[in-house]
């Protein structure tokens, strides 16, 4: 069968538009003018009335007290914390900061977008699962760790993540981007933009078409639990040789067994082809010729050669969501800053 690699869009990228910022609020608030005059009735205006503000108060009250009298959280109630929900704020336009920074760097080394996946995915397979050590942990940065042979020909992908750490931390209000956080984002930037240049080419070649075709058929929603994950450490040393295959020279086989040792299997092998080297359809080729690969090879192929590409994507995002984890425990307040203190005694009521 002949194969259409994912990486093959990538002479489409360079003319591409930044992707819009995924939100995820299922409730939008729209601007308008709130009428807080207080009435006790009687009155034909949209306003509010002391029993209304009364009722409210008291149903308040009352989803306080279920809450707190209960060990099992009700499924009705839900208690925000104002601290929790500036710390997402913050996260959320930090990260949307660090992908514009990506985007820019990426679309200017389009060249390096198979470096850039196999970059992550070498930080990802130092994991050990017997001793949850290891993983993408950041480790790839040392100069021992990208020297080894599994690593051979990273080291400009490695220079790109560098340098846009610079630009990052230089606007950072919450402390400095780990390396681990920046090289799966990295990957993912990378996905975005090929998957955005896969549509434009099957537009045939027109911007404006492909990128309404990937709002429209796009995965970008299926993105929202890896943006989550946001809060790596870094590590402070090289991670053991000998945990990552040379994927130039490994057999079917050996991929097999690491995926395995990982927690994976021949569906997740198949699906991350693209991070296998920089030869897509070399890579593709021979994992088609094993029986408990082949299958996968062929139902990512037939999914690339739709419009949506939906299968392929959704599977390939899920895979690297959960790989990018791999022995980590997030800091869900990393980033975050202190609030400025509002002096309430200058307010003039």
């Amino acid at each position: 069968m002949g194969f259409v690699s994912f990486l093959s869009t990538l002479p489409t990228l360079l003319p591409i538009a930044p992707l819009p910022s995924y939100n995820s609020s299922k409730c939008p608030i729209h601007s308008g003018t709130i009428s807080c005059k207080i009435d006790d009735g009687g009155s034909n205006e949209k306003s509010v009335r002391r029993r209304d503000i009364l009722n409210c108060f008291g149903a308040a009250i009352s989803m306080e007290l279920v809450a707190s009298s209960t060990q099992t959280p009700s499924p009705f109630v839900e208690v925000a914390n104002a601290a929790d929900l500036i710390q997402r704020r913050q996260r959320s336009e930090f990260q949307s900061s660090i992908k514009t920074t990506l985007y820019t760097a990426i679309k200017a080394n389009q060249e390096l977008i198979p470096s850039i996946l196999t970059l992550a995915l070498n930080d990802v397979m130092t994991y050990d699962k017997a001793t949850k050590s290891g993983g993408p942990n950041g480790s790839i940065r040392f100069s021992s760790e990208i020297s080894r042979p599994e690593n051979k020909g990273l080291s400009a992908a490695l220079s790109l993540v560098e340098d846009a750490k610079k630009e990052i931390d230089s606007y950072s209000k919450g402390g400095p981007i780990s390396y681990s956080d920046l090289i799966q984002l990295a990957a993912q930037s990378a996905l975005k933009a090929t998957f955005l240049a896969s549509a434009i080419r099957k537009c045939g070649g027109n911007e404006e078409k492909g990128n309404l075709l990937y709002s429209a058929y796009g995965s970008s929603g299926q993105w929202g639990l890896f943006d989550r994950q946001f809060g790596r450490s870094d590590a402070q040393e090289p991670d053991p040789e000998g945990r990552v295959l040379d994927w130039a020279k490994a057999s079917v086989q050996e991929m097999k067994e690491k995926f395995i040792a990982i927690g994976f299997g021949p569906r997740q092998l198949a699906v991350m082809s693209a991070f296998l080297g920089p030869d897509q359809l070399a890579t593709e080729a021979m994992l088609a010729m094993d029986p408990d690969v082949t299958k996968w090879v062929e139902k990512y192929q037939r999914s690339r050669e739709t419009v949506s590409e939906t299968d392929y994507e959704v599977d390939l995002i899920t895979t690297l969501t959960k790989m990018s984890c791999l022995g980590q425990t997030i800091n869900y307040e990393a980033y975050s800053y202190p609030v400025q203190k509002l002096d309430f005694s200058k307010l003039k009521l």
